[in-house]
């Protein structure tokens, strides 16, 4: 008995020993991926061809206030300590004023973020239910009319441009035969009578219990979100077809059919469990793009979320806006990437980094 609680608890340590290294690694390497975005976005606001100062006290300050206004924004220390300073500011969340609405550029973002994660999540979900569905079906029946279908669709999904799309799409669905609402997350009237608590429209709709509203933000939320899951089930479909035909060759394959195993089994209880790891790391690849910010989709259909929010601000030669946009995405991405390579390591040893 001692022998055995020895051992026991010797594999407990083991294991909290693994996991507490597994998370400072990962901590670390998001603390060296934020770092390194944050050089990066420093170096490109001094390479911007767009005077600060001048945006502050105008083109027609005297000299003496320019000179009294480059003193205060600290332009006038060495680049280091410009950019401990500047980094000290943005791990606070300070990312200054956006001088395109003169308002913090954090509150700017805490308004659009909500808007393109709740269009990019809805959007993912169809993509890797379409995605991986279609891979299934390409990959089982190779060669044959059903991988012909989803191949093309694929080749549409990565070669149509997705400004185009979305013009299509608004034309087609919502000015003919207007089954989705137009450009915009809510009709004026639902927007103005919405308790806004998370930033999410269809959570927000839902809890104040007004079904009409419910159904205007999902009437809106629908088409550019189909606009995005067509972009996105291209990628995930050619992957997961990949995946399915190259284990398809396998002996585990073959043994398990000789035992006399059906497809639906062989495909439930064999080939998804080895190819999960792949699959997540599409679809995670995925998300990440679309909470980037789909410039083009949330632009045509006047989206509110950081992809539009961006492109004003691009516009507006607004550095602090673009420099803090850019930072809240750079953290999304790393995150959302290091968060993936923790659960593909969890389902699969093999791949832990």
């Amino acid at each position: 008995m001692t022998l055995v609680a020895s051992s026991i608890v010797y594999r407990r340590r083991s294991w909290m020993l693994a996991a507490g290294v597994g998370l400072l690694r990962w901590l670390g390497s998001i603390a060296i991926g934020l770092a390194g975005l944050i050089l990066v976005t420093f170096i490109f606001a001094h390479l911007s061809p767009v005077d600060p100062v001048i945006k502050v006290v105008g083109d027609k300050a005297t000299p003496e206030t320019y000179a009294a206004a480059r003193l205060a924004l600290g332009l006038d220390q060495p680049l280091l300590l410009q950019f401990g300073s500047y980094a000290g500011r943005v791990l606070t969340g300070d990312f200054g004023n956006a001088w395109s609405t003169g308002q913090p550029v954090v509150n700017d973002l805490l308004r659009a973020f909500p808007a393109t994660f709740e269009l990019a999540t809805v959007a993912i979900v169809m993509g890797a239910i379409a995605g991986v569905g279609l891979g299934l079906i390409a990959g089982l029946w190779p060669g044959g009319w059903r991988d012909a279908t989803v191949r093309v669709v694929s080749l549409l999904g990565y070669s149509v441009p997705i400004f185009w799309l979305g013009l299509l799409a608004l034309l087609l669905f919502y000015a003919r035969l207007h089954w989705f609402g137009g450009p915009g997350r809510q009709d004026v009237t639902y927007e103005l009578m919405t308790t806004h608590v998370t930033g999410l429209m269809l959570i927000d709709t839902w809890l104040s219990g007004d079904s009409a509203a419910f159904r205007d933000a999902v009437s809106h939320i629908g088409l550019p979100a189909l606009v995005l899951a067509f972009y996105s089930t291209a990628g995930i479909a050619r992957l997961t077809r990949a995946a399915i035909l190259e284990e398809l060759h396998k002996e585990y394959v073959t043994t398990a059919r000789a035992k006399g195993a059906s497809q639906a089994r062989i495909v439930i209880r064999h080939i998804l469990p080895n190819i999960r790891a792949a699959i997540i790391t599409v679809i995670a690849l995925a998300y990440a793009v679309l909470l980037e910010g789909a410039v083009f989709t949330e632009t045509v259909f006047a989206w509110p979320g950081i992809g539009r929010y961006l492109t004003i601000s691009l516009f507006a030669s607004d550095v602090p806006a673009i420099l803090g946009g850019t930072l809240v995405i750079g953290v999304c991405f790393i995150t959302l990437n290091t968060l993936t390579d923790f659960i593909v390591g969890g389902l699969d040893p093999r791949l832990k980094p």
